[in-house]
């Protein structure tokens, strides 16, 4: 059976729906008012493999903080629901990923126990009405919301583009390899007996 997770998140500032099929084939249905940041689930979606859907309405007059912010936490939520009890997936991932000049590193972990080192700097403010700032706390959001341990750094930064689009395809890379089953795991991956 697939997993699937669904979120709706409804606030002053956004009205968000999530869907996500982590056993999909990389299918998407994104808008989210921002046409960078639709570029980049798109973007997750296709690489990891994942059946997606984000439908968000957001105060975008006032910025796109609000936006990009609240459809992290909608989308972690989603994911943590689609994991279930964890049982049986490989719970680590990780991914160095070029793209062009750029070389990103992805690592995370399942854990449960929500933690983001972020260490990638931008030289633009904004990519396509996309501040550079809310790269990471797009990532801030979906790290404390799932539960998951992160770590993203740029190893060789560049086109502001190519960095943050190389970071989305690494984090999609590696969260597919910790989601995958693996039938030598009866249980969770863990001493604790849970995660």
């Amino acid at each position: 059976m697939s997993r699937i997770g669904k979120c709706v998140r409804n606030t002053s500032e956004t009205q968000i729906e999530v869907s996500i099929n982590i056993d999909g084939t990389g299918k998407s249905d994104i808008n989210t008012g921002i046409g960078f940041f639709d570029h980049m689930l798109i973007s997750f979606a296709k690489h990891g493999l994942f059946d997606l859907n984000v439908k968000v309405n957001g105060d975008l007059y006032v910025d796109c903080h609000h936006t990009i912010e609240d459809t992290g936490i909608a989308i972690g939520n989603a994911i943590k629901e689609a994991l279930g009890d964890k049982k049986s997936i490989k719970r680590y991932g990780y991914m160095i990923l070029p793209m062009d000049e750029c070389l990103t590193m992805c690592a995370l972990d399942l854990s449960g126990r929500p933690y983001l080192v972020f260490n990638a700097e931008f030289t633009t403010d904004s990519v396509g009405g996309f501040d550079t700032e809310m790269v990471k706390e797009f990532f801030h959001a979906i790290t404390y919301s799932t539960g998951m341990n992160l770590h993203i750094k740029m190893l060789e930064p560049g086109n502001n583009h190519h960095m943050i689009e190389g970071i989305y395809k690494a984090f999609a890379k590696a969260l597919d390899q910790a989601t995958i089953k693996d039938e030598r795991i009866t249980d969770v991956l863990s001493t604790k007996g849970t995660l």
